[in-house]
């Protein structure tokens, strides 16, 4: 592996499938860069922790271009705040779209033309099966839905340069996010395999589209769905 080709970013990397997926990076081989606004949540002489608010588009733009040369780019953070008809919150919406549609927009803009250049690169964006409409999840299934379409419009862009655009997409998983108070009263529906799927099952999918076996993969959103796609 090149050292351009071993240089990942991670947003969300100090938990859930951020974390993850920076550890199964790391065990790989890469280098990785984490972006949070949360301390790290590891130590690795291979991980460097980068302090910035996701949710502050211009913040991270600033901070993706001083980066340098990266192989790959993995947009895992989220938050979720669930709300019915009536009760839908338009600062909850705000922050849902910068975290998960700006900030992925930030990253692209200005990484993507870079591994254009360089003639080869990877961008994964954690998507959801929420993104095909869910009751209760109006506002965060738009910004999801949104991820996907922004990934195909990009893979597109830059397919004929040896880069990739992906969107892995997981059913309820098990992460810090079920916890969270804001989503009381409204649990997540276990897939049919009979359990949540695992951060660690979703980081493997993604490293699979990071390495060379992957490169014909572009566009796509793929879901980690334990069976979900399967119930009427």
């Amino acid at each position: 592996m090149s050292s351009e080709a071993g240089r990942a970013l991670v947003t969300g990397s100090s938990s859930g499938i951020g974390l993850a997926v920076a550890r199964r990076l790391l065990a790989d081989g890469w280098q990785v860069l984490g972006f949070d606004v949360a301390p790290p949540a590891m130590e690795d002489a291979r991980f460097e922790p980068v302090t910035v608010d996701l949710t502050d588009t211009a913040a991270v733009a600033r901070r993706a271009e001083t980066l340098g040369p990266l192989g790959a780019v993995v947009h895992a953070a989220g938050i979720l705040r669930p709300a019915s008809l009536g009760a839908l919150d338009p600062a909850h919406g705000e922050a849902m779209w910068r975290l998960h549609v700006e900030a992925a927009t930030a990253l692209a803009n200005t990484v993507l033309p870079q591994m254009a250049k360089r003639g080869h690169g990877r961008m994964v964006l954690i998507g959801s099966r929420v993104a095909r409409g869910v009751a209760g999840r109006s506002q965060y299934a738009a910004t999801k839905a949104a991820i996907a379409s922004l990934a195909r419009s990009w893979a597109a862009e830059v397919v004929a340069q040896g880069v990739t655009v992906n969107v892995v997409a997981p059913a309820a998983t098990q992460t810090g996010m079920l916890a969270d108070p804001a989503r009381q009263g409204t649990p997540s529906r276990v897939p049919p395999i009979g359990r949540l799927i695992q951060p660690e099952e979703v980081a493997a999918l993604v490293a699979f589209l990071l390495s060379p076996d992957a490169a014909a993969i572009t566009g796509q959103e793929i879901q980690i769905c334990g069976g979900s796609s399967l119930v009427p």
